[in-house]
Order: structure tokens, then C-alpha cells, then sequence
């Protein structure tokens, strides 16, 4: 086993054979790498965020079917990415793959449609945070929660996230270790509290699988399937440690594991949560109903000065997660920005020589991030009666983005290999073996799947925003960057003097 240093001079020497220059500080260990998709992941902001609707679509089975169900297909989608990340470990990762795998073009539209998806994620979390601090945050200072204070306080999440990000990845790692630790320890809080000091009695166990009953007005089949948004927007993000695998050290190992294994630990300590908050509900249709399903049930079952401090709990790990994805979008820009992809490259590829971070990406982030959910808030001003509601739009928007994004690059592989471009020689140390080709088709088949459903009604809004950003994409793409758009097939030709002078600079 390789010494530190020595595991550095050959990370760095296999990040120089795709043609980069080891510009982002390379110093996060297997458990960082984790710790940073499973704060992504955070099933203390997915499943907390969406409680209420999935109880409005699937009821209490909602939890005890659909969050197994979408774990058993989630886990198959890791597995097949961590294989990818072993095999090509740059951070630009999805992009990166499908434009090795298929070429350019398919390279440039992965990395577009990952970013759409990357703007969601981000606004949909933090917006999630901002939906539980605003309202405990009214009482402290004076005032009335509402739309317009929701999105102050969600303004300030996205900038205090920007400064943590732009200080640099020493510190985001040691808080994303923190954070990781912080998770498991809330959720044991919670069940603890559920458990010994609800008001009420537990319900039976089988009450988490009861079926049938909805509140969305839908037969029951597709307001289940509807539903399944809860746990699926969850299960996103874990591709952040493919995204920071140029800051990873021994990443062709320990990105994989931090994929695979961010996934199924969040499912069973996400399942062991929702199973003790559901049990400790006593009045499904007021929490279907209310403004905040999750807030209803922990303030009926624990109350009192108990209640908030849970709330409170809940709220910073909210707030953990929200700075990951920063984390990830901004990395995953750069990769795309240094191959020339976006308007404005040479801006967004910028490394801090202070901080070894993208200092203007993360600045980008933050700013496309708040202008996502700005628009849907003039939307609401202009049109008050709107049906849908806006973490609801936000987070399918992420969950469309992502996952086609986590498809593509799957897609292309099975391509290659049937075309004999792509043989176990290419693999990396981590991979499917012989299950490789059955688990990639069956993780497509959902994507394909969960797709579909995210953009049915009471998610049309959603259909109408990747219609017009996939129409703006064409745009751009016959309009300027099919000619001139190179991909990482560019990076090959920058000879070894090249990229030692830009490790030099930042030395």
C-alpha cells in the first residue's frame, strides 16, 4: 500500500494522462468523499421536505413501500455510476464519461442537463431549509412568516453557503465529515423521542404499510407513483463524489465506495426515521394537508419546547446538506468550464491561488440557484392561485436533471461495450463484473421510468421547464458550440510542460 505522497504523485500522474493539471487541492479521505454525497443525500431534507406530500399521493405506505422500492433501484444507478468513476476519475464525472464514451456532443448536453438538475437540487434544498427556518426563526425576531421572508431567509442560506465554499475544501470536508456524524446522530434523537416520549402510543407496525388511502384525488395506483417523488428526490446528489474525486485521495477506490455507500446508508437510516415518524402520527389527513407535513407530526407528537428543538435539529442538517451540493455543482461547472463548454469559461474555470478552490463558480452557483427559485416567486405574485408548489417544482426539476444526467453516460457504456469499444481492460479496480450489463439496463429502465412520472400532473410545471431549457440547449448548441465545443478530447493535446506550469502557478 502506497504512502501518502507516493498516492498523491500517482493520483496526480493519472489525472495528467487525461490532460489536466492537478489545480484543485487533492486532501479529502474516503470518508470525506462519503460524507459529502451522503450530506447531499441528507434524509433529513429529502424525506423531511417531501413528508407531506408523500402522504398526500400514497398515504403511510408511501414510507414502507416506496422508499425500499426506490432504494432497491437507487442502489442499482450507484453501483452503475461508481463503476464510471473508477474507470475515468476527473471531476467533471457524468460529462466527462458520456463525452468519452460517445463523444463531444453527447459530452456537452450530459453536462448541461446535469447542471439544470444541479440548480434544482441546490435551490430545492435550500429553500427546503428556509421553509423550516423561516417560520422558526418569526417568533425571535417579530414577524410574520410568508413567501417574501421565505425567500430572504433563503437568500441568506445560499450566501453563507458561498462564503464556507469559497474559503476552501479543507474546511467544507471537515464540515461534511462533521455533517455526516451529524445526520446519523439527529436521526437517533428523533427515534429516541419518538419512541419513549411521543404523546400518543405507537401506532402498529403495520400501519406503516397501509395502502389504499390518498388525499390527491387520483386512483390510488398513480398517486402512489406520484408520491414516489419524496424518496426519489431524496436518493440524489450521491454523485458528488465523482465531482470531487480530483480532491480525493486514491479516488479510483474510495469515490466508488462513497457512492455506493452514501446511497445505502441513507436508505436504512432513512427508513428506521420515517418509520418512527409515520408510527408516532395519529391524524394522516392534517398532515397530508398542512403546509408542512413534517412540522405536524413532530409538533403534534413531541410538542412543546421538545418540538422546536427537533425542528431545530432538523433545520442545521438541512443547512449541511445545502452546502455539499454547493460543493458538487461548483465542481462539476469547473470541469465543464475548463473544456470550454459554457459561456464565459475562462471565468468559471478561475482557481482561487488563496483558497485552491473555484471561487467564481461557487459565486455562479449561488447566483443561479436563487434566480431558479425567484422566477417561480414572481410566478406565484402574478398568478396567487397556482396549484403546485414550489419545492415541489424544484425538486422534480432536480430529480429530471439528475437522473437523465445519470443515464446518459450508463446508456453510452452498454453502447460501447457492444460495439467493443469499451472491454474490461478499460475498468477500473472497482466494478460489476459480469452483472455489469443486467444491473446498468435495469437501472435505465427506471430512470426512464421515474422520469415520465415526475412530469405529470401536479408536476406539469416541471415538463414545462425542461421543454424550454432543452429548446434554449438546441439553441445554443446549433448556434455556436457544435462547431467550436471540443470536450476533454481537447485536454489530450496539452503537452506535460503545459499542465506542469499551471501546477506551478498555484503552488
Amino acid at each position: 500500500m502506497l504512502d501518502k505522497n507516493a498516492q498523491l504523485t500517482s493520483d496526480k500522474q493519472l489525472l495528467n494522462k487525461f490532460g489536466y493539471a492537478q489545480e484543485l487541492l487533492r486532501d479529502m479521505g474516503g470518508f470525506s468523499n462519503f460524507a459529502i454525497s451522503f450530506s447531499i443525500i441528507s434524509i433529513l431534507t429529502g424525506a423531511v421536505s417531501l413528508y407531506g406530500y408523500g402522504l398526500q399521493f400514497g398515504g403511510p405506505g408511501i414510507m414502507g413501500f416506496g422508499w425500499p422500492l426506490v432504494a432497491f433501484f437507487v442502489l442499482l444507478i450507484a453501483a452503475s455510476l461508481a463503476e464510471l468513476a473508477s474507470a475515468i476519475p476527473t471531476a467533471g464525472a457524468l460529462y466527462h464519461w458520456a463525452a468519452i464514451l460517445g463523444g463531444r456532443r453527447w459530452g456537452w448536453y450530459t453536462a448541461w442537463i446535469n447542471l439544470i438538475g444541479q440548480i434544482g437540487i441546490v435551490a430545492g434544498i435550500d429553500y427546503s431549509c428556509a421553509l423550516f427556518a423561516d417560520p422558526l426563526l418569526a417568533p425571535l425576531f417579530g414577524y410574520t412568516s410568508n413567501l417574501t421572508t421565505t425567500l430572504i431567509v433563503f437568500g441568506v442560506i445560499l450566501v453563507l453557503h458561498g462564503i464556507f465554499n469559497h474559503i476552501g475544501i479543507r474546511v467544507v470536508a471537515r464540515l461534511n465529515d462533521f455533517s455526516a456524524w451529524y445526520h446519523i446522530a439527529v436521526v437517533l434523537v428523533l427515534v429516541v423521542s419518538l419512541a419513549f416520549f411521543t404523546k400518543n402510543h405507537l401506532q402498529p407496525f403495520s400501519y406503516l404499510y397501509h395502502v389504499g388511502q390518498t388525499f390527491s384525488g387520483k386512483p390510488y395506483w398513480l398517486a402512489f407513483m406520484i408520491g414516489l417523488l419524496q424518496a426519489q428526490w431524496t436518493f440524489t446528489g450521491y454523485d458528488a463524489s465523482a465531482h470531487t474525486i480530483e480532491e480525493t485521495v486514491n479516488p479510483r477506490v474510495r469515490a466508488p465506495w462513497g457512492i455506493f455507500n452514501s446511497v445505502a446508508y441513507s436508505f436504512v437510516f432513512g427508513f428506521i426515521m420515517l418509520a418512527f415518524v409515520t408510527l408516532s402520527m395519529h391524524d394522516v389527513s392534517g398532515a397530508a394537508s398542512a403546509s408542512n407535513g413534517f412540522i405536524f407530526v413532530i409538533s403534534q407528537a413531541l410538542g412543546g419546547t421538545f418540538g422546536t428543538v427537533v425542528l431545530w435539529l432538523v433545520t442545521f442538517a438541512m443547512w449541511f446538506c445545502g452546502l455539499s451540493s454547493i460543493t458538487s455543482f461548483s465542481r462539476m461547472m469547473y470541469a465543464f468550464s475548463r473544456d470550454k463548454g459554457m459561456p464565459g469559461s475562462r471565468h468559471w474555470a478561475q482557481i482561487s491561488k488563496k483558497y485552491r478552490t473555484p471561487a467564481k463558480a461557487i459565486w455562479l452557483v449561488v447566483a443561479l440557484s436563487f434566480l431558479f427559485a425567484l422566477v417561480d416567486y414572481v410566478i406565484k405574485q402574478v398568478n396567487p392561485n397556482a396549484t403546485y408548489t414550489t419545492i415541489a417544482f424544484l425538486t422534480a426539476i432536480s430529480v429530471i436533471g439528475l437522473y437523465i444526467a445519470y443515464g446518459i453516460p450508463v446508456y453510452l457504456k452498454l453502447r460501447a461495450q457492444a460495439q467493443g469499444r469499451f472491454l474490461p481492460k478499460h475498468l477500473g479496480p472497482w466494478h460489476l463484473g459480469r452483472w455489469s450489463k443486467w444491473i446498468n439496463a435495469i437501472s435505465l429502465l427506471w430512470i426512464v421510468f421515474i422520469c415520465i412520472i415526475m412530469m405529470i400532473p401536479p408536476n406539469q410545471m416541471a415538463l414545462y421547464a425542461v421543454v424550454v431549457l432543452l429548446i434554449l440547449l438546441l439553441v445554443m448548441d446549433f448556434g455556436y458550440y457544435h462547431r467550436h465545443f471540443e470536450g476533454p478530447q481537447a485536454a489530450l493535446k496539452v503537452s506535460m510542460e503545459e499542465i506542469r506550469r499551471r501546477e506551478a502557478e498555484l503552488q
